[in-house]
C-alpha cells in the first residue's frame, strides 16, 4: 500500500463566511492562509487546514460540484493540562459548553457549537487507543 501522511484538510459548510471566520479566528486563533469568494482556508497547528465553504457556493460542476448541509462534528486535540484553561477561555468568549465527558481511557471532551451549529469538540489524550 502507498504511504499516507494523515488528514490535510477538513471542510465545514457555513451560511455566513465572515461570521465563521470571526468565530474560528477569535476562539482558536486560526490564521487565514487563503481566501476567496466561496471559501476560506484556515491554518490549524500541525500542518492541517480547516476549509470554510459558503453553502451552495461550490455546487457548480466546474468547481468540483461539492456542498454540504447539516450539523456536523469536528474535534480538535488539546493537551490535558490545557483543559481548564479552555473551559475558562470559552466562558470568557461567551461560548456555551453543551456537554463535558470523561472517557473510559481517561480522556476528557468539551462540546460546544459554532455559529452554524456544527458540534465542536476539544479532546484530551485518552479518547481513543491511538490518542
Amino acid at each position: 500500500m502507498p504511504q499516507l501522511d494523515g488528514v490535510l484538510e477538513t471542510s465545514l459548510y457555513v451560511n455566513d463566511l465572515e461570521c465563521s471566520i470571526q468565530f474560528y479566528s477569535k476562539i482558536f486563533g486560526f490564521e487565514i492562509i487563503d481566501a476567496g469568494e466561496r471559501l476560506y482556508a484556515l491554518g490549524v497547528p500541525g500542518r492541517q487546514i480547516l476549509l470554510l465553504f459558503k453553502k451552495e457556493a461550490s455546487a457548480n460542476p466546474a468547481l468540483g460540484a461539492h456542498d454540504g448541509d447539516g450539523e456536523l462534528h469536528l474535534a480538535f486535540a488539546i493537551p490535558k493540562a490545557e483543559l481548564v484553561a479552555w473551559e475558562v477561555w470559552l466562558e470568557q468568549q461567551g461560548v456555551v459548553i453543551e456537554h463535558r465527558r470523561v472517557w473510559e481511557r481517561g480522556g476528557h471532551s468539551l462540546y460546544f457549537r459554532d455559529p452554524d451549529r456544527h458540534l465542536i469538540e476539544l479532546a484530551t489524550p485518552g479518547i481513543w487507543s491511538i490518542y
